[in-house]
C-alpha cells in the first residue's frame, strides 16, 4: 500500500496512544451512533480545526468545511449542495442544538474576495466566493475607497459570517427550529496566530472571548516601547 508516511505515522499515533484511551467512547459512538450538541460551518483551512480549537471528544461536533466558512444562498433540491445536505441533516436528523458560524484571520478564501477575484479568474473558487459579494460590498462602503485590500479582508471576514448567518434562516427546517426554540444560532471568528476567539452578539457585533497567547515579558516591554 502507498500510503503517504506522514498519515501512516499519524495513524501509527493514533492507534498506540489516543484510540487505547477513547476506546470506550468510540465503542458507545459506534453502538448508539451520533449524537453532536452543535454543527459547525467552518472553513476547510488546514490551520482551523474546529475539534482541536473547541477541544471536542469525537461526537460532540458535526462539522462541514468549505472554502471561506459559506452558507451557500437556499437554492431548493436541484444540483449537488454539500453544505445544504449538511444542514438538513444536522438539523433534521441530528437535531444540533446549535449551529455555529465560525471564520477566522487570514482567511484566503475571503482575500480573494477582497481583492476581486472573479468567475473568469477560476474554475469555481470565484463562483463559490461570489456568495461574499453583498457583504463585500458593504464593507466597501463603510471602508471607503482608501482602504486596502488586507483591511476590507479583516473586516469582510466578519461581515462573511453575518451574511451567511441569515442566509441560514432562509433554510426552511432552520426557520422551524428556531421558531420552535430548539435551535440557537452562533457566529464566531478565531485568530490563528494568538488563539484569539471573537463572539458574535446578536446585535452582529463581535467581542472576544479569551486570548491564548500570553505575552512574555519581553513581548510586553515591546508593546510599551
Amino acid at each position: 500500500m502507498n500510503v503517504p508516511p506522514e498519515l501512516a505515522d499519524g495513524f501509527s499515533r493514533f492507534c498506540s496512544d489516543l484510540y487505547p484511551r477513547q476506546k470506550q467512547l468510540y465503542e458507545e459512538l459506534a453502538e448508539n451512533g451520533q449524537s453532536p450538541h452543535t454543527l459547525v460551518i467552518g472553513c476547510c483551512d488546514s490551520r482551523v480545526d474546529p475539534s482541536q480549537i473547541f477541544d471536542a471528544r469525537p461526537g460532540e461536533l458535526f462539522v462541514v468545511r468549505n472554502v471561506a466558512n459559506l452558507v451557500p444562498p437556499y437554492e431548493g433540491a436541484s444540483g449537488f449542495h454539500g453544505v445544504s445536505t449538511a444542514l438538513e441533516f444536522g438539523v433534521t436528523v441530528l437535531k444540533v442544538a446549535n449551529i455555529l458560524v465560525m471564520g477566522h484571520k487570514q482567511c484566503g478564501g475571503i482575500h480573494a474576495s477582497a481583492a476581486g477575484h472573479t468567475e473568469k479568474d477560476s474554475l469555481f473558487i470565484g463562483h463559490w466566493i461570489s456568495a461574499l459579494l453583498p457583504a463585500r460590498e458593504e464593507v466597501v462602503r463603510e471602508t471607503g475607497t482608501s482602504a486596502t485590500i488586507d483591511e476590507i479582508a479583516d473586516a469582510l471576514e466578519l461581515n462573511g459570517i453575518r451574511h451567511s448567518i441569515e442566509r441560514l434562516k432562509t433554510y426552511p427546517f432552520v426557520k422551524s427550529a428556531l421558531k420552535d426554540k430548539s435551535l440557537t444560532i452562533h457566529g464566531a471568528r478565531f485568530g490563528v496566530a494568538k488563539g484569539h476567539l471573537e463572539w458574535m452578539s446578536e446585535d452582529g457585533r463581535f467581542a472576544p472571548v479569551q486570548n491564548c497567547f500570553k505575552p512574555s515579558p519581553a513581548d510586553t516591554q515591546d508593546m510599551q516601547s
